[in-house]
């Protein structure tokens, strides 16, 4: 085997809750995050030339230490010794800094990537501990599907998959930062907190109308006020058919969950047509089999 061929899964958050902020300056978290059919295509390449090289069809990504595939593929590399060149080729459609771990995914198919083409023998485990070292959301994004997501992150919690529905995907013109976010998340009494829980509850009897209904984010509460445009979304979401819709992550991205993909499309329509969003994408929930596609 000389390559190897990967989907970079985006996620989605259909619940993201924040207990507190620990001593260390971290925050807790309940999250239920959820992959997506929405995906970058990873491709890694054994080479004679010693070293890493990464190429993208984004000429505004960095290909070097300052992304967590170069990150992900030196930390394997040197936990392994892996004294063979790699070559990875990154083809981008996660919008990026959008709150849909598009890096985090690009890293976690990176680290099974590269077990899988030098035979490394790592487990599904071994490679979550090593993701953890790059960022909090790697872990999930080896493990893929409806995930129950607790400390920073990292306690992972496998649910049953999420039943199918179409998704519509849309980002603004603007990226956010999420130290910013988190930095001025203020949680208190007057905090509404999403029902974690009664989600789960929710997911496992197939009742997308109780999904829907408990979708929420904490982190709304900075960054809607921040970038208003972001509520403005949701409610014309709503408003075009669909049955809720959530900011994911820290933002900006929105989604919306629809009932018929007809009417999910003449959304994305809409939305491009009106110039709220920058990137509009209608895709669908990924089931989460075991292996790694």
């Amino acid at each position: 085997m000389n390559s190897v061929k990967l989907k970079a899964r985006a996620k989605i958050n259909l619940g993201l809750d924040v207990i507190g902020k620990r001593e260390d300056g971290y925050h807790e978290v309940r999250m239920i995050m959820q992959s997506l059919n929405l995906y970058d295509g990873v491709i890694i390449r054994k080479s004679d030339v010693p070293g890493i090289r990464l190429t993208t069809n984004r000429g505004y990504l960095p290909t070097n230490e300052d992304n967590l595939m170069y990150k992900a593929a030196r930390i394997l590399m040197d936990e392994y010794h892996v004294e063979s060149g790699i070559e990875i080729e990154l083809e981008k459609f996660i919008p990026v800094a959008a709150g849909m771990a598009g890096g985090s995914s690009d890293a976690a198919a990176t680290l099974v990537g590269m077990n899988r083409l030098f035979q490394l023998g790592a487990s599904r485990e071994k490679l979550m501990e090593l993701g953890l070292r790059i960022g909090a959301d790697v872990p999930f994004c080896i493990m893929r599907g409806t995930v129950l997501a607790e400390g920073i992150g990292e306690k992972l919690t496998k649910l049953p998959p999420m039943m199918s529905c179409p998704i519509v995907i849309a980002k603004p013109g603007i990226n956010v930062s999420t130290r910013f976010v988190y930095q001025n998340l203020q949680i208190d009494e007057q905090t509404v907190h999403p029902d974690i829980d009664g989600m789960i509850d929710a997911i496992t009897e197939k009742d997308l109308k109780g999904v829907c209904s408990r979708l929420g984010n904490v982190l709304e509460s900075v960054t809607v006020k921040e970038y208003p445009v972001i509520d403005t979304i949701k409610q014309e979401m709503i408003s075009k058919g669909a049955m809720n819709s959530l900011m994911s992550g820290s933002g900006p991205t929105v989604f919306g969950i629809f009932k018929s993909r007809r009417t999910a499309h003449q959304c994305a329509d809409y939305l491009k047509e009106s110039g709220l969003a920058r990137q509009v994408f209608v895709t669908d929930v990924f089931g989460g089999k075991r292996e790694f596609d």
